[in-house]
């Protein structure tokens, strides 16, 4: 049988109690982060010492939207 997949928002207060209800009943799975890969560690550590020495080369997030928009035409 097919998994669904539904991304549910639930207000802070209330979530704790409803998580811990829907497993009591195992109508849920609590799924663990992936482990993020050593080489995807040391290119954002590579990234953000490049960007510290050359800060010109930042873009803000307006700027980058735009430019991927551009693409897309």
């Amino acid at each position: 049988m097919p998994t669904t997949t539904y991304h549910i928002r639930i207000k802070k207060n209330y979530a704790a109690d409803v998580i811990k209800d829907l497993q009591k009943m195992d109508a849920v799975e609590l799924l663990e982060e992936p482990p993020i890969p050593e080489w995807q560690k040391k290119e954002v550590r590579k990234r953000i010492k490049d960007l510290q020495k050359n800060p010109d080369k930042a873009i803000s997030w307006t700027e980058g939207m735009k430019k991927i928009k551009q693409l897309g035409k």
